[in-house]
């Protein structure tokens, strides 16, 4: 037995028993047909030669064509995705895997130039600071959702979940972090309404969590997660008072008995994407250690982690589970170079985001 010997314990997550607590992060990666969105033979490569993970999430994908925020991003609107997703799914069941969906708007974090003229929708006509990636130019002030968009965006969750629940996927998770349309909602930055979804920390999360009601209804509480950043810059993010929000937030997802909440543990090195807001830890110097009395669920952690550290915040009761993202680029056996404590290799950053197989699927399993 070595020091992380309690990665490799099985653990429930919520219906579903997985092997081992080492979880596969979503990555946007943008290998799908940029013209369909549908997920292609690479993208089925790319995933199943990682299903040793106790669970694979996979990358953000859009429930609305205003939610196109990358070329090559996927998509879950029609049936020819689902059966490109069934392709993945079927791929990653053979190897005895696990795969679960991460549905996902942008909200005003995409623009224009991709979604056909169309103005980003958001929860307030607030630009985000800076310059949009795909496309290098300034974001948008984005539409201001009436109460009828935002039960069009509801409602295209759902049908997403259903479409997502016909492909195949073991279970779905809610992409409610890095600066996209549910974490505009929740935080005060980004969110200055005055209706029933704006000003309180009970209506900031109204949106999410009538999106997290339409997704259990689909999958059943057991089998729906969502991704959180509470402190995370990205995308021009602040929240006034994280812990109070994000405590009521996790309270009411535990009355709903959700399978797992992941967390973004955002480091002080993350504020690069500040915007001149203190820096994460300056500001929640423990913000798992106060979060995780507010769920009874499973908490997987996210950000930075090694087999170690990850092993640590088990043994300490921070979290369940750990996800990893960037180790799982160049290591598609992170499992097994963990279990055995074998070298890591390093992957390249040039290749992260489009092109084609080289640096997503060609990255070979541990050679001695």
């Amino acid at each position: 037995m070595n020091n992380t010997s309690i990665l490799f314990k099985s653990l429930k997550l919520g219906e579903l028993t997985i092997p081992n607590r080492i979880i596969m992060a979503a990555m946007t990666r943008m290998r799908c047909d940029n013209e369909t969105k549908v997920p292609n033979n690479i993208v089925a490569d790319y995933y199943s030669q990682r299903a040793s993970a106790g669970l694979i999430l996979t990358e953000c994908t859009l429930v609305s064509q205003r939610s196109n925020a990358f070329p090559g991003c996927a998509g879950i609107l029609n049936e020819e995705q689902v059966e490109g997703w069934k392709k993945v799914i079927d791929a990653v069941h053979k190897k005895n895997g696990r795969i679960a969906l991460q549905i996902w708007h942008s909200g005003r974090a995409t623009h224009s130039n991709l979604q056909g003229g169309q103005i980003p929708w958001g929860p307030s006509p607030i630009a985000i600071n800076g310059v949009n990636y795909a496309v290098k130019q300034p974001h948008e002030v984005p539409h201001e959702m009436t109460i009828e968009d935002i039960k069009l965006v509801i409602q295209q969750f759902k049908e997403g979940a259903y479409r997502a629940k016909k492909a195949g996927f073991d279970a779905i998770e809610l992409h409610g972090a890095n600066g996209y349309l549910v974490d505009q909602f929740l935080r005060s930055h980004s969110n200055k309404r005055n209706d029933l979804y704006g000003g309180s920390v009970e209506n900031r999360s109204r949106f999410c969590l009538e999106v997290i009601d339409e997704l259990i209804q689909v999958f059943g509480k057991g089998r729906v997660g969502i991704k959180v950043s509470p402190v995370g810059r990205y995308n021009d993010m602040f929240d006034e008072d994280p812990i109070k929000l994000y405590t009521y937030l996790f309270k009411e997802l535990d009355k709903r008995q959700i399978a797992f909440i992941e967390i973004m543990n955002s480091k002080d090195e993350d504020n690069c994407y500040g915007y001149g807001h203190p820096a994460s830890e300056k500001q929640v110097p423990n913000l798992l250690q106060q979060l995780r009395p507010s769920f009874k669920g499973v908490i997987i952690g996210n950000v930075g982690l090694t087999a170690l550290t990850a092993a640590q915040g088990i043994e300490q009761g921070l979290f369940d589970a750990a996800s990893f993202g960037t180790l799982y680029i160049g290591n598609p056996d992170l499992v097994e170079r963990f279990k055995d404590n074998l070298k890591l290799s390093d992957s390249d950053p040039k290749k992260y985001f489009g092109g084609n197989h080289e640096g997503y699927s060609d990255y070979p399993p541990f050679q001695g």
